[in-house]
C-alpha cells in the first residue's frame, strides 16, 4: 500500500509518504567513503571489527554481540528465519510497521496483533502485550517498535521491562526495533538493553543518521541467540557492503554530535509543520515521543476506504500520505505524515491538505 500511493505520484507532488531522511549524508560518512581502502574486497561475515566495537559501545555490549546487517530489513528477515518454523505465530502491533508481518509469512509463521495504548499516542502497553501472549499461547517471537512507525509512539523503561518479563515468562523471544530511538524530541527514549538482555535489539544508520542508501544494520543479542542468525546471514548476503560499513563505522565514531545535528533537522522541520497545521487546519500537533511521523487523523469520509482517498489525495492536491490501514486494522481512521520532506516543501504540503479537511 506504501509503493501504491507513493509511485506514480506526480512529479510535483509533495513526499509526506516515505519514511526518508532529506538531509546530506554526514561528512564523516562521506569523508569515510572517499578514503576507503579495497573499495571491492569482502568483509568479515559478522561485520568489521571497528564497526562492531562502535555498535557495542553504544550499547553496553561486545563486539561478538553484535551482527552487522544490510539494514534493519535483512535483520529481521534473519531473526525470523532463525526463529520461526511454519505454523508458528508471531505477535507484531496494530498500527505497526509492514515488514513484521511480511517476515513472519516469509518464515512460514502466521502474524497475529497487539493493540497499543488508547490514548491517541500509540504507545507499547504492558497490559495488553501481556493479554496478548496469554491468548497466543503458541507465539514463538514478540516484535516490538519504539518509537513506533508509524506513530512515533515510544516506550518508558519501566514498561520495557514489563514486557520483557512477561516474555521471558512465557518462552517468547523478544525483539526490538529501535531505528528510530536516536530521533527524540522532549526525552531520550531507552533501550531494551536497559532493562532485560534476553532479547534481540535491531537498529541501523538509515534513519538516525540520514543513511537509508548505506543499507547497514544490525543485530544485538547474547552469543547463542546469534549462533543461528550467523548462519542464515552468511548464506543470504555473505557480508554487508564493505564501503558502507566503513561510513557507518566513521559515523558511530562521531555519533553524539552528528545526532544533535540530526534531531536538529527533525526539530526544525517539525515546527514547520506544527505551525502550518495550526495556521491552515486549525489543529495542535504535539511532537512524536521519537521519530519524523505524525499519525493523522482522516476525515470521518475517507474511513470506509483510506486507499482511495490518499490516492485522490495524490492526484488531486498533489499529497502523498500512507493509508494508516496499511499499518493494521486499527490505523484505519489515520494516515501516516512523514514530516521529513524538505523544508520548503512541508508549508506547501499542509496547506494542499486543508481543502481536503474540515476545521478543526
Amino acid at each position: 500500500m506504501i509503493r501504491q500511493v507513493s509511485d506514480g505520484a506526480p512529479p510535483d507532488a509533495i513526499p509526506f509518504g516515505l519514511g526518508e531522511p532529506t538531509w546530506d549524508l554526514p561528512q564523516a560518512a562521506r569523508e569515510a567513503l572517499a578514503r576507503t581502502p579495497a573499495l571491492c574486497s569482502y568483509g568479515p561475515q559478522v561485520g568489521r571489527i571497528e564497526l562492531r566495537r562502535a555498535i557495542a559501545a553504544r550499547y553496553h555490549a561486545r563486539p561478538e554481540d553484535v551482527v552487522v546487517t544490510n539494514g534493519t530489513q535483512e535483520a529481521l528477515y534473519v531473526v525470523c528465519q532463525a526463529y520461526l518454523d511454519p505454523g508458528d505465530e508471531v505477535l507484531v502491533p496494530d498500527p505497526g510497521f509492514v515488514g513484521y508481518r511480511g517476515v513472519a509469512r516469509l518464515a512460514g509463521a502466521q502474524a497475529v496483533s497487539y493493540g497499543l495504548s488508547q490514548d491517541g499516542r500509540f504507545r507499547l502497553c504492558a497490559e495488553t502485550l501481556t493479554a496478548a501472549l496469554d491468548a497466543h499461547p503458541r507465539a514463538k517471537l514478540c516484535l516490538i517498535g519504539h518509537p513506533a512507525n508509524p506513530t512515533g509512539g515510544g516506550a518508558d523503561l519501566e514498561t520495557l521491562k514489563r514486557v520483557a518479563a512477561a516474555c521471558r515468562e512465557r518462552g517468547v523471544l523478544l525483539v526490538s526495533d529501535e531505528v528510530y530511538r536516536e530521533l527524540w524530541f522532549d526525552r531520550k527514549q531507552p533501550s531494551l538493553r536497559d532493562a532485560d538482555e534476553d532479547g534481540l535489539v535491531l537498529d541501523s544508520v538509515s534513519k538516525s543518521f540520514g543513511a537509508p542508501g548505506l543499507r547497514v544494520g544490525w543485530v544485538i543479542g547474547a552469543d547463542a541467540l546469534l549462533a543461528p542468525i550467523r548462519v542464515i546471514h552468511g548464506y543470504a548476503v555473505t557480508c554487508a557492503s564493505t564501503p558502507a560499513q566503513w561510513a557507518a563505522t566513521a559515523m558511530l565514531e562521531a555519533a553524539e554530535p552528528l545526532l544533535a545535528q540530526t534531531r536538529s533537522e527533525i526539530a526544525m522541520r517539525f515546527e514547520i509543520f506544527q505551525s502550518a497545521m495550526r495556521e491552515y487546519l486549525g489543529h495542535e500537533v504535539t511532537p512524536p515521543d521519537g521519530s519524523f511521523y505524525h499519525f493523522l487523523k482522516l476525515p470521518e469520509r475517507a474511513h470506509e476506504d483510506p486507499l482511495a482517498f490518499c490516492l485522490r489525495l495524490r492526484d488531486e492536491a498533489k499529497v502523498v500520505l500512507v493509508p494508516g490501514l496499511a499499518f493494521g486494522e486499527n490505523g484505519r481512521g489515520y494516515a501516516r505524515l512523514s514530516f521529513a520532506a524538505r523544508p520548503e516543501q512541508i508549508r506547501e504540503g499542509v496547506r494542499r491538505l486543508a481543502a481536503w479537511w474540515e476545521p478543526a
